[in-house]
């Protein structure tokens, strides 16, 4: 079937049949694959059509993040970083085409403002588990100075008063031990995905501080 033009519709534009049906005594047709039809006298030939003919196309974009998902960008090592936006830039060239995907974010250490694409991103934590995944993060750093209170660390910056208080609320041995496996099996995901030394750290310092709570004595074992 030879091009056509659509002319019911504003603006005219660029079609083919790709059905034809007979109702109500003639024939009608189907255009683009579309759920509407289109009468004869709706449609001409492209090659009779002497105006202008606007061309249309459909682009389906499909998003692997989104606002508020936690993530880490390649080159940044364990820092993270919280999306804030995101918008497709549209490349179109005479024998070439392609879509990028470009996201904004904000680190959550200080708040430093980044572009990146799609393929330097991995998802650390979808949008709804996020903050309480970065708060796990501070209530650890929170026990680890406590162990060792000249040791710094690069997560300080997450550290609050209300964090401080959350710990004071958790004295209770079993609640206490129950929440330090679960930040155990956090950084178990990420050392099994990024093998960064960092994780492995964080994870020997909370097997000393599980140690010392089963032990009963309070104190850290190196």
């Amino acid at each position: 079937m030879p091009p056509l033009i659509t002319r019911e519709k504003s603006p005219i534009k660029n079609s083919k049949v790709t059905d034809i049906k007979w109702l109500d005594d003639r024939y009608v047709y189907e255009v683009n694959k579309s759920d509407g039809l289109f009468v004869e006298s709706g449609l001409q030939l492209l090659s009779e059509y002497e105006g202008t003919v606007m061309e249309q196309e459909q682009i389906d974009i499909e998003y692997k993040f989104f606002f508020g998902d936690l993530v880490q960008v390649s080159g940044y090592g364990a820092d993270l970083f919280k999306i804030v936006g995101f918008r497709t830039e549209i490349w179109r060239y005479k024998e070439d085409a392609w879509e990028d995907v470009i996201y904004e974010l904000s680190r959550v250490s200080d708040g430093e403002w980044l572009e990146a694409g799609e393929e330097e991103l991995t998802l650390v934590a979808d949008a709804e588990s996020a903050d309480t995944f970065i708060q796990k993060l501070g209530l650890l750093y929170l026990i680890n100075k406590q162990q060792n209170p000249d040791k710094t660390s690069k997560l300080q910056n997450t550290i609050r008063k209300a964090e401080f208080e959350e710990i004071e609320r958790k004295k209770e041995k079993k609640e206490l031990i129950d929440y330090l496996l679960d930040i155990f099996n956090d950084y178990r995901i990420l050392y099994e995905l990024f093998h960064d030394q960092e994780y492995y750290h964080v994870m020997r310092v909370i097997l000393r501080k599980l140690e010392s709570i089963v032990n009963n004595d309070g104190k850290s074992h190196v």
